[in-house]
């Protein structure tokens, strides 16, 4: 266990103003709060906490966050309160350990909590003060250094947890490094196996190749020398789960694997870093379509660095990062450089990121995002992105994640534009949406008035930001639709009752069903969320028929065996006055089918599932729904009459929905609440002599009985 004398000079080190005071109090707070608690494998609980801070030193933050991280599970695993923190660290000290309280009781492998309501609390949480997030990536790189102390099952939850939210939480916040330990501490808990097999083959590569790092290395060293560059020169092999991913993105083998060595060159400035590229160059051959220049066009987290790979000895492909020492400082620490000390003071590194700037800057575009699972996506989406550098005409540049389509270029200019595209050119030639963007392509969008966004572009756009805009726009494109039609269903289910479905009613009706207003109502009554009878009985419960005399839906069958319930088959919506068959469903009790189904087909060699059942010969209420097929034309008011038609027939409408609309003709669904196929022969007759229904036929789901 790191002392508190090594962890005091494991700060000073690099901050030797750091208050020695208040990190020995904080260790022997924490140590006397953990006083007999344990670890899964033994060791006394405290030694996390300082393992935790140990880590953030190594990214030199200040007092308050190595303090939190001693501090950091006092509030929720320990007799410590808020207030006492407070009292004796710092309001600062006690709001940052509070938030990773927090953040820990997210649970975000809860089965019984969405994972993407989990992330968007997150997220929340980070936009308050980025170093709790800092402090919980410490806290779950040191437990899964730790992992094997735990039960396998519990090492799986927290294995795919990391790779799924906390590794690319890490790479999209720079810290890089920590990235791939967390991706590589994961990946040998959840393949094992294809992580050995990795390290095997790379062991085999090492024999027949020799030391590949040290002889690159040394090259370069020779060729900067010659050049009269002062660098330094580090090399590597990547990660096993680093190499895997390669592996499987480009479904290679590991033997066609080319590039699984990486360079780094860390120069005096600015002006030797792209001097460096040209002695790389010149003295290898550069591999096209590798080269990307984030120093002109940093990535969003401040990160700057100029990448190139080039074919090395023997034809071994390398990739080689350039930079200076400050970029790498921001490189190593990403967002947390902002809180890092050099020398004794806050470093003031041009190249990092205001963090409150940044966290907007991901969050702004999900705000708005209703479905949960939708912003999961988008995050996602923006997390392991890669990015690609476009133009506008004028010459302005867009980031873009890799894979990007115009599309998204659009909707990263403005909203408007994306809304409005009809089009695109790509370096002045006309192109499809759907194509995918390069490094350093002009693009110009083409727009249209009247144009509004298509559901196909979903799956064409790639960003968080364009897929959740698409959306927004198509959800209100379907509110107005929806709206419209719960104008029609209220005036005819009024009318049913002779009433009008004027304003006043419908606010009453809205207050109460608890509705914010007059449009939500009718929106979710176009939605098919409620029913017609339900906005009628809102406002006029005594004009709504009762169950009274009618026989309950609940005892309309008869033939079941005491305590056996029923359904109607969604093949065929068998309803009152129909010859019928029953079909006994373990679990479910007895699925029921219009005698003339062809679903009972595939029952013909299980005999004892047939029940002889039929129908309640007496009064049933207009509860069982059925779907008419409709061709209509495409005038004004043919939808309303065709409502009221139904209204006056005493059949309530549940949904409409339309499945084709041509210039002349629409077709659509309408499930209609009826009491009885006599009610439904009736209504088909009356339908079929409105001169503007063209065909109408009640609806049989031929994929449910098939």
């Amino acid at each position: 266990m790191t002392s508190v004398d090594d962890l005091v000079k494991l700060v000073r080190d690099y901050n030797p103003k750091a208050n020695e005071d208040r990190l020995r109090d904080a260790y022997a707070f924490g140590m006397d709060m953990h006083e007999g608690q344990f670890r899964h494998s033994g060791e006394p609980y405290f030694t996390h906490p300082i393992a935790v801070a140990a880590i953030l030193t190594e990214q030199r933050l200040d007092d308050a966050t190595i303090i939190t991280a001693l501090l950091h599970d006092t509030i929720e695993d320990t007799k410590a309160s808020y207030e006492e923190v407070g009292r004796r660290f710092g309001e600062e000290v006690a709001m940052l350990v509070d938030g990773v309280t927090k953040l820990t009781n997210l649970q975000l492998s809860s089965r019984e909590t969405k994972q993407a309501e989990n992330f968007r609390k997150l997220f929340m949480a980070m936009s308050k003060d980025l170093r709790v997030i800092l402090v919980k990536l410490a806290d779950r790189l040191h437990n899964m250094r730790t992992i094997r102390a735990m039960r396998p099952e519990k090492q799986a939850i927290k294995a795919r947890e990391t790779m799924d939210i906390y590794a690319p939480l890490a790479g999209r916040m720079g810290m890089q490094w920590m990235r791939e330990e967390l991706e590589d501490l994961a990946f040998k808990v959840l393949n094992p196996e294809g992580r050995q097999s990795i390290i095997r083959r790379f062991v085999t590569l090492q024999r027949e190749t020799g030391d590949v790092i040290h002889r690159i290395t040394g090259d370069m060293r020779v060729e900067f020398d010659k050049a009269g560059l002062e660098a330094e020169v580090f090399g590597r092999a990547k990660k096993p789960y680093s190499i895997w991913r390669k592996m499987q993105e480009k479904d290679q083998g590991f033997s066609r694997l080319s590039d699984i060595y990486g360079f780094r060159v860390i120069t005096t400035s600015e002006e030797d870093a792209y001097r460096t590229l040209g002695v790389i160059h010149q003295r290898w051959r550069a591999v096209p379509g590798r080269f990307k220049d984030y120093i002109s066009q940093p990535k969003a987290n401040g990160y700057r660095s100029i990448h190139t790979t080039v074919s090395g000895r023997d034809g071994k492909r390398v990739e080689v990062q350039i930079r200076t020492r400050q970029m790498h400082d921001v490189a190593e620490s990403g967002v947390a450089a902002h809180w890092s000390y050099r020398d004794g003071v806050r470093t003031e590194n041009p190249f990092a990121v205001d963090p409150a700037k940044w966290i907007a800057s991901l969050t702004e575009q999900f705000d708005a995002e209703e479905d949960h699972d939708e912003f999961l996506e988008a995050v996602k989406l923006e997390m392991y992105s890669d990015q690609v550098f476009c133009f506008t005409p004028k010459g302005d540049v867009t980031n873009l994640p890799k894979g990007a389509t115009p599309i998204d270029f659009a909707y990263a200019i403005h909203t408007r534009i994306g809304h409005a595209c009809v089009g695109a050119k790509v370096d002045g030639i006309r192109v499809p949406l759907w194509t995918r963007l390069r490094n350093g392509q002009s693009v110009e969008i083409i727009t249209a008035e009247g144009q509004t966004p298509q559901v196909s572009w979903l799956e064409i756009a790639k960003t968080g930001k364009a897929r959740t805009a698409i959306r927004r726009a198509l959800r209100e494109a379907d509110r107005a639709r929806f709206v419209k039609l719960g104008q029609e269903l209220a005036r005819s289910a009024f009318e049913h009752v002779q009433k009008k479905a004027t304003d006043k009613a419908l606010e009453t009706a809205a207050r109460a069903l608890r509705l914010s207003d007059v449009h939500e109502l009718l929106a979710r009554l176009g939605a098919a969320v409620i029913t017609a009878h339900d906005v009628v009985q809102a406002v006029y419960p005594e004009l709504v028929p009762q169950e009274g005399d009618e026989i309950s839906p609940r005892r309309a069958v008869i033939g079941l065996e005491p305590g056996q319930s029923f359904y109607r088959a969604a093949c065929c919506e068998p309803l009152p006055g129909q010859r019928i068959i029953g079909i006994t469903s373990r679990g479910k009790g007895v699925e029921v089918h219009a005698a003339d189904c062809a679903k009972l087909i595939d029952y013909e060699d299980q005999l004892d599932r047939w029940v002889d059942v039929h129908w309640h010969s007496g009064t049933h209420p207009a509860a069982y729904g059925t779907t008419l097929e409709l061709t209509i034309g495409n005038d004004a008011g043919v939808l309303g009459r065709v409502c009221t038609l139904i209204g006056e027939k005493k059949a309530n409408i549940s949904n409409l929905e339309f499945v084709d609309r041509k210039p002349d003709f629409y077709r659509l669904m309408i499930n209609v609440e009826m009491r009885d196929v006599g009610q439904l022969h009736s209504l088909i007759l009356m339908l079929e002599a409105e001169s503007d229904v063209a065909a109408v036929t009640r609806y049989r789901d031929k994929s449910a009985a098939s």
